[in-house]
């Protein structure tokens, strides 16, 4: 596992680079130009193909699931494809790597939220193909085993089995598996946990999360912790490492520690940010929900923000992860949602924190979803 290590440029304290301004953003546009016409493409072509397949599953109600899931979430295989854009040779397998995984996330949690089950064990064993998808080799379970539809025709066991040749194909998986295996695991909780039903949620979610919250010295309340284990970007970034190879022992740990739980838990706290109002009407569970404040829950956003940007520039590959979370930002808070939701001065606030270059994302995000791209 061992490698040369990638030499990282520290930050001034005014948050820019002794390389200055200029050469940075040059890096920042040839790295989303990479994105958008090599990366987008790819993600668009592994979607249709999942979409063309959705549509053979014999049971009408899994057919529907599967298709809302591509239809209504591709933006998460979008946003997890940036990753894509860090590596080389192998980048079409880290997409396809993605792209599968974050279709069977997207596809069960419909499956746990929109079909009108509440069966714990149900959950647990759907979730079972999300950890299996990381094990090149491993067996393929009855993963509907205790959900009252079956019959996918092979969709779900098809997923799992992309996943794991895509990643059989990187050549340094191995020494990120168990890492990755460990987030995943954490992950699945807390799907299990936040679809059951609503008098046992917290007290399923507290029990198991208060007892961590030690590990962070107070930095951190147990919704966030929570929040931070929804995210599937520090497993994309474990497999961009993958992907990349010679690296060391010591980055797959600074990666883990950066993405989780700071990087991740920005990232699902914005997405809850920007859900408020259809949260409340619908009656979903929203972690911003917990915070005593608007004030507060803006105060913790740019907590963790500040937090995230200080791991990413420790990591290999500063530029690329400092990208990641100011891509964050400007892809959540250039949704229309914000300004629906009088929530303009917040957003204000949190672009006012990052460091140099997230004004010009979010304004790209913005022209983006105008044109329809995202």
């Amino acid at each position: 596992m061992a490698g040369r290590q990638e030499k990282t440029i520290p930050l001034r304290r005014n948050g820019t680079h002794p390389l200055g301004a200029g050469r940075e953003t040059v890096s920042r546009l040839f790295l989303m130009g990479r994105f958008l016409l090599r990366s987008f493409p790819e993600v668009a072509r592994e979607l249709e193909n999942w979409r063309r397949m959705a549509l053979s599953c014999p049971d009408e109600c899994l057919r529907r699931m599967a298709l809302a899931s591509i239809g209504g979430k591709a933006f998460h295989c979008q946003g997890g494809g940036v990753f894509s854009a860090w590596t080389g040779a192998h980048r079409r397998e880290l997409v396809r790597a993605i792209v599968s995984l974050q279709t069977i996330s997207d596809y069960l949690d419909n499956l746990c939220d929109r079909a009108g089950v509440q069966d714990e064990e149900a959950f647990r064993q759907l979730h079972l193909a999300f950890t299996d998808a990381l094990c090149p080799g491993g067996p393929v379970g009855d993963y509907y085993r205790f959900y009252p539809h079956r019959d996918d025709g092979g969709y779900l066991e098809r997923l799992v089995q992309t996943c794991r040749q895509a990643l059989a194909v990187l050549p340094a998986y191995a020494p990120v598996k168990d890492e990755a295996r460990r987030l995943a695991g954490l992950y699945c909780r807390l799907q299990v946990f936040k679809h059951i039903d609503w008098g046992r949620r917290e007290e399923c979610l507290t029990r198991w999360l208060n007892p961590q919250l030690a590990a962070y010295h107070g930095q951190i309340y147990w919704w966030e912790l929570a929040a931070a284990t929804g995210s599937t970007l520090g497993i994309f970034a474990l497999f961009a490492l993958a992907a990349r190879g010679g690296f060391t022992r010591r980055d797959v740990q600074l990666v883990t520690a950066a993405y989780f739980p700071w990087i991740g838990g920005l990232h699902i706290l914005l997405d809850y940010f920007i859900d408020q109002q259809e949260d409340r009407q619908g009656g979903d569970l929203n972690f911003i929900f917990y915070y005593r404040t608007p004030q507060e829950a803006v105060r913790r956003l740019v907590f963790f923000l500040e937090r995230s940007l200080e791991l990413a520039a420790a990591l290999p590959g500063a530029h690329f992860h400092r990208t990641v979370v100011q891509g964050l930002l400007a892809m959540y808070l250039s949704d229309p949602k914000v300004e629906a939701q009088g929530l303009v001065d917040a957003r204000r606030s949190m672009l006012q924190c990052a460091e140099r270059g997230a004004g010009a994302l979010f304004q790209l995000c913005g022209l983006l979803r105008r044109s329809g791209v995202i």
